[in-house]
Formats: C-alpha cells, structure tokens, sequence
C-alpha cells in the first residue's frame, strides 16, 4: 500500500504548497528572513522600539465554515480570520507584525486551499502584516472529505507606555460603538440551527427584510477595525477596546473595566441589524441571550474620556466611520447592565 491508499495524497499537497508560496510572497516586507518552506518562519523586530512588548493571539473560524463549505465562501473565511485576530490584538494598541495559519481538511484539495490562502493574504497585506508560514494537514477520516478547520496566530508590538489595558479607565468615561457588518464569526451554531434546522431556510433563499440571500448575510466578512483605530491610537484618546466577540457586549466589555466600575449599555442608541431580528423571532431567543452571545450590531466599543470624545468623533467623521454612542461607565462590580436609550434625562456616572 501507499500512503495515497490511506487517504493522503502527497503530491496534491506539494502542487498546492506551489501555489500558496506565490501567494503568501506578495505579504513579505523588508522584516521577513526566510522564503515559506523552511521549518520556521522569521522575522525580524530590528526597527522596533527598544521598550516595545510583543503580543500574540490566535483564533479560529468555527461554525462559519459550515456556510463556506456550502457555499464556497473559503477566501472570504480566510479574511475572516486574519480581521479577527487583527481586532484582537489591536485593542491594546498593538499593530500586526506576522501571522500563521493552520488549515487541516480530510481530502487537501490545491484549489481550496489556494482560495483559502488568497483570502488570508490579502487581509494580511491590507493590514500590513507579513504572512510568514503555516500549516497544511490532510487528515483522512478525522474531517468528512470536504470539509477543514482554519485557525491563525498573529504576533503584533506596542511600545509599553502605547499599551491599552484598561487601567486609565475611569467613572463617567463614555463608551462608544463601531458598527459590525454582521454575525462576524461568532455565533453561529445558534444562528445555524434556528434559521437552518429549525426554520428550514435555504442558503441560496432570498430574505427580504435582509436585502439579500440568506447565505450571503451569513458570509458577511468579519470586518477589522485597525484603520478607523490608528488615528485613535497614535492621539492616545483611547482608554480602553473590547472586541466584540463570542459572548456579546454582555461578556467582552467587562474584561477591560477595572475594579468596581461596570457599564450601562443603552439598548436602541444603535441600529440592530435584521439577521439578529430575525434570528431571536424565528427561534424565540430571549433578549439577554441574543446580548450574551451575538455581536447585535457593534463589532468593537471604545472607552474614551469625556474631554476627549469631541476630538474621537471629529476623527471617526473624518475617516467616514460610522459610531455610535451607546453607554458610559459606571460605579459596579465588572458587569454590563443594559438600558433602553431615552429611559432617564440624567447620563453622568
């Protein structure tokens, strides 16, 4: 027997490691050692301020490769990933250096993965990050044959008096909202079986309170922030970010706010998006589990002083960033309680 017989297929995977290394090239600046192939990448930190701190986190996609897999949205997962990471290192004002990928599918198939590839490049590029290598894994009778899993690493650097971290943040201080474009890439196997198992929906169907197919709403890119929070950063306007992940504002916020200040977060001071209208309707999802486990809306929330936020807004404005004020910090114990917007006159801490 070979070892083609037991389901991996080495030649496929030589011609599609042909392919990704002129993709992956198009990311390398002047920092990257070593072409892809070597056992490791490198990359070099010379340049970097001498008190500059390194800062690393690594992701997957999840349950959104369910909806690629169907619909063959693997660039798009791909992006997916790298903004993902990209966010969350930027919320301590770390700028990405490199990234790595992990891909590991039952059958490889070049042309897959080449998709796959292509999408994590160009987001790295669009963020200015050096995609230096990865991992490409064919496991026959782990994954079905046409299905994979894709997780990356991301290592970016902030100079330590340039870090974020929550400290500076303060009562009174206002929070605001950046919009999201959709689920992102959480929530999804909530989403997946309230629309698809529970509701029947098609992918291809066109949902009209969506404006588009169903399937494309849930393809929708897990968009970066880093452009619209440069400018932020580099002023030092900005006190505290959380990424708005898997858990909600519920869970996200509270790992920035230090001790004995919560948030109050006003329900309705931003537009909630129709995929998570028509998620809690079809499945009957209680309010605060749609909060706790959805984005809503807002992709990333930012911490700013009140001194401070005429300056933040006519910097969002100039770039064209949507925002939305949506809370302030509050005396508490690191929770977020929600409010409707409009509830009472009085906003000081």
């Amino acid at each position: 027997m070979r070892y083609r017989d037991a389901g991996v297929d080495i030649d496929a995977a030589t011609r599609a490691k042909s392919e990704i290394r002129k993709i992956v090239r198009r990311t390398f600046n002047g920092r990257v050692l070593k072409d892809v192939g070597a056992f490791g990448g490198f990359f070099s930190l010379e340049g970097l301020a001498p008190d500059s701190v390194l800062v690393a986190s690594m992701d997957g996609v999840g349950t959104k490769l369910k909806i690629a897999f169907e619909l063959g949205g693997h660039a798009g997962v791909g992006r997916d990933l790298v903004n993902h990471c990209v966010n969350d290192i930027a919320v301590h004002g770390a700028e990405p250096l490199f990234f790595l990928d992990y891909v590991a599918s039952g059958k490889l198939r070049p042309g897959v993965v080449r998709e796959i590839v292509t999408g994590l490049a160009g987001a790295c590029k669009q963020a200015g990050c050096a995609l230096i290598g990865g991992e490409t894994a064919e496991m026959p009778g782990f994954y079905p044959a046409h299905e994979y899993d894709l997780a990356g690493c991301i290592v970016g650097a902030v100079s330590r008096d340039r870090m974020i971290d929550g400290r500076g943040i303060r009562l009174g201080d206002l929070i605001f909202g950046l919009p999201s474009l959709g689920l992102h890439t959480n929530g999804y196997s909530l989403a997946r079986r309230v629309l698809l198992e529970k509701a029947k929906m098609k992918l291809g169907a066109w949902v009209a309170e969506l404006g588009r197919t169903l399937g494309e709403e849930l393809l929708a890119p897990h968009r970066s922030y880093l452009r619209a929070l440069k400018p932020l950063l580099a002023e030092g306007w900005l006190k505290g970010l959380a990424h708005v992940t898997g858990g909600g504002i519920t869970e996200n916020l509270p790992r920035i706010l230090p001790k004995g200040c919560g948030a109050e977060i006003l329900l309705g001071s931003w537009p909630v998006l129709p995929v998570f209208e028509l998620i809690a309707r079809t499945g009957e999802v209680p309010e605060e589990e749609m909060l706790r486990t959805f984005n809503m809306g807002i992709g990333m929330l930012l911490v700013v002083a009140e001194k401070d936020a005429e300056s933040v807004t006519a910097a969002l404005r100039k770039r064209r960033e949507k925002f939305y004020r949506v809370g302030r910090v509050r005396r508490g114990r690191g929770i977020v309680r929600y409010a409707r917007a409009g509830a009472h006159g009085d906003d000081r801490a």
